[in-house]
């Protein structure tokens, strides 16, 4: 059985380790997610200076652009999540979000780091409802709060790896490679 392309009818009939095998990628994946998203926040002041950016645009940059276009296309990749294969749809969005967010350390102004940024929300937008929906057909509705925890234990990690590497790896190699490193892994 191949992880997320057909819904299981009975989640007894999968062993407990593959159910645990997908569990765990799908947390890796929204490791990735959040370290992605959060690693701007560490950077801001070295693009402020390098770019000669203001306050607002680095608002507009960190807030907006992000949620917006994330909140946005949320609802369309549910949608596509019922009608395809989630798990290709969870490949396709992290590939993209992570070549945004390589993308963003090559952006040489405002209107090139935004557009990368909005790449990384619509790439985002495109994990979470069929991580859920995999979740869902993996574990019956008694064990799903128990998996939809340990899934969810993928922000705070991301968040805290985005913030530490992002700020390491910029202090080594400077804004620009930190993005193009963090980038890297998931399109790997």
């Amino acid at each position: 059985m191949a992880l997320g392309l057909a819904p299981v009818s009975d989640p007894g009939e999968v062993s407990p380790g593959y159910r645990r095998f997908v569990l765990g990628m799908l947390t890796m994946v929204y490791v990735v997610n959040f370290v992605d998203r959060q690693v701007l926040s560490v950077l801001l002041e070295p693009i402020r200076r390098d770019l000669g950016l203001s306050d607002t645009q680095l608002g507009l940059l960190s807030g907006l652009a992000f949620a917006a276009f994330y909140v946005t296309f949320g609802i369309p990749f549910a949608r596509i999540a019922d009608r395809y294969s989630r798990r290709n749809l969870i490949v396709v969005c992290m590939i993209a979000w992570s070549a945004m967010t390589a993308l963003c350390g090559m952006a040489a102004n405002l209107a090139q780091l935004l557009a990368a940024r909005i790449g990384v929300a619509i790439g985002e937008a495109g994990c979470i409802a069929p991580a859920q929906s995999i979740i869902s057909d993996y574990y019956s509705p008694a064990e799903r709060p128990a998996a939809r925890s340990v899934f969810s234990v993928g922000s705070p990690i991301g968040v805290f790896l985005g913030l530490l590497l992002g700020g390491w790896l910029a202090e080594l190699y400077g804004w620009r490679m930190a993005l193009v490193l963090i980038g890297l892994p998931g399109i790997l």
